[in-house]
C-alpha cells in the first residue's frame, strides 16, 4: 500500500510507488476491509486523516488524495462493538453505505457472472469453452453460495478447467454438493495454476 525506496529491504532492487500513491487524484478500491489488522487500521486511519504517505525506506512525506471504497462480508459495527475494528475508522469509511445482498438472494446475477467468468477465462488460457449448459446453469442458480461471488468463481474456473468440450455440463459440476462445497487456499486460482490443471486434464486424455 505504502510502496517502497530503493534498497529498502533485501530484493526492493528499485524504488515503487504502492497503492495510496497510484491511487491519487482517482479512487481506491479496499476489498474485504474487516480482515485489517489493528497495526493496518491505524495505518489506514492515518493516510485517511492526514492525506499523506511514507514509503518504507524513506522519510519523507508524499501528499495524496483520493476516494476510498471499502467492502467487506463481515459486519463491521459488530466488530466495533466486540474491540476488533477501530470505531474512528469505521466512522471514517461510513460515509455512504451500500448494502449488497448475499449471492443466494440474487440468482439473477448468477448468469452475468458466469458468462463473465468463462469470457475472461478463455481469454487468458487460450481453452475454447464458449458456454455452459442451461442444466449446469440450473445447478449452479439452485446452489446456496456462502462463499458468494468469490466460491461461484472458483466452481466456474475448476469446470472450466476439466470441461472435455465447448460447454461445461453438470459432470464438471459433480463436486457441487450441498455437503461438500469446493474450498480454495486463495480466493480464486491464479492463471499459473489454471493453465497447469488444463495441460495435466489434456495429458490424462
Amino acid at each position: 500500500l505504502f510502496g517502497y525506496e530503493r534498497g529498502a529491504f533485501t530484493g526492493a532492487f528499485y524504488k515503487k510507488k504502492g497503492k495510496f500513491e497510484a491511487a491519487n487524484g482517482g479512487t481506491l478500491f479496499l476489498d474485504e476491509i474487516g480482515e485489517l489488522n489493528a497495526k493496518m487500521q491505524v495505518d489506514l486511519l492515518r493516510v485517511l486523516q492526514e492525506r499523506e504517505i511514507t514509503r518504507i525506506g524513506s522519510n519523507k512525506s508524499i501528499k495524496v488524495d483520493f476516494r476510498v471504497l471499502a467492502a467487506s462480508n463481515r459486519n463491521l459495527k459488530e466488530m466495533v462493538s466486540e474491540g476488533t475494528f477501530r470505531e474512528d475508522l469505521f466512522y471514517r469509511l461510513n460515509v455512504f453505505n451500500i448494502h449488497v445482498p448475499p449471492l443466494r438472494e440474487r440468482v439473477e446475477d448468477v448468469p452475468l457472472l458466469v458468462e463473465h467468468f468463462i469470457s475472461t477465462l478463455r481469454r487468458q488460457t487460450g481453452k475454447q469453452v464458449e458456454g455452459i449448459t442451461a442444466q449446469a446453469l440450473n445447478k449452479l442458480k439452485q446452489h446456496g453460495w456462502p462463499g458468494n461471488v468469490r466460491e461461484l468463481q472458483n466452481a466456474v474456473e475448476r469446470a472450466f478447467v476439466t470441461a472435455k468440450g465447448k460447454l461445461i455440463t453438470t459432470d464438471e459440476l459433480a463436486f457441487l454438493t450441498p455437503e461438500k462445497i469446493p474450498v480454495m487456499t486463495s480466493p480464486s486460482l491464479s492463471l499459473a495454476d489454471i493453465e497447469k490443471m488444463h495441460i495435466e486434464n489434456v495429458l490424462k486424455e
